[in-house]
């Protein structure tokens, strides 16, 4: 089953002669429980392409369906609580906010939409990430290794239907990065939960089942590592 399909998908900036075109008539899909890296260089496109994925900003032209819903048939009310509830985002510099404490953050997705928290489920989670003793901290108290933590538990607490991970071991020193790595991949294989990781480390991508490259907004290839 296809839990996201992209469509045709372009991306322009600017008009006339000065019009740059990030993305360039992009297809594919993605299984429910694959975990896909998208890989490319700086300025390749694999950052406007995460942010149309997203939902963060709209395409030029084409179509993302996220669990059979087209994203950009969605205003932005709609838009915005669709993010909130299906795509988990996850950044390389935590967006986390800095005057509420780690419980808090990770349970702010729930809380916007005046959900109740499942305990066993929020506990679980806790643990997994080893932030047990760290719920009642501000993310100015944390490390680096520790605030990314914070964000994938805020990004899996409403068990989205995506996962979107850009570049985030990108803040991280080679020790996090390897156990951020290791923590997305136990998710993936636990909850089943569907991952894409925007990197330029070919180190992280090659631990993906699935590889797609990106060169100048189009897909360059789409290699399957792991069957």
């Amino acid at each position: 089953m296809d839990i996201l399909k992209i469509e045709h998908l372009s991306k322009v900036y600017g008009k006339g002669e000065t019009a740059v075109k990030a993305l360039d008539d992009v297809s594919f899909s993605v299984r429910k429980g694959e975990f896909a890296a998208i890989i490319g260089p700086s300025g390749s496109g694999k950052s406007t392409l995460l942010h149309m994925l997203g939902g963060v900003d709209r395409p030029t032209s084409g179509n993302v369906f996220v669990d059979n819903t087209n994203l950009y048939e969605l205003n932005e009310t709609q838009l915005a609580i669709f993010r909130r509830r299906q795509i988990g985002l996850i950044y390389q510099f935590y967006n986390l906010i800095p005057v509420l404490t780690v419980e808090e953050n990770i349970t702010l997705p729930l809380l916007l939409d005046e959900h109740k928290v499942d305990g066993k489920q929020f506990a679980e989670i806790v643990k997994m990430l080893d932030l047990e003793n760290r719920l009642s901290h501000l993310p100015n108290q944390l490390s680096g290794g520790q605030q990314q933590r914070v964000s994938i538990g805020r990004a899996l607490i409403s068990n989205p239907a995506i996962m979107l991970a850009d570049e985030p071991t990108g803040n991280l020193d080679s020790k996090n990065s390897s156990e951020i790595i290791d923590l997305l991949k136990m998710f993936n294989k636990t909850y089943n939960q569907t991952l894409l990781v925007i990197t330029h480390d070919e180190r992280i991508a090659l631990q993906a089942d699935r590889v797609i490259s990106i060169e100048d907004g189009r897909i360059a290839k789409d290699e399957v590592i792991r069957p």
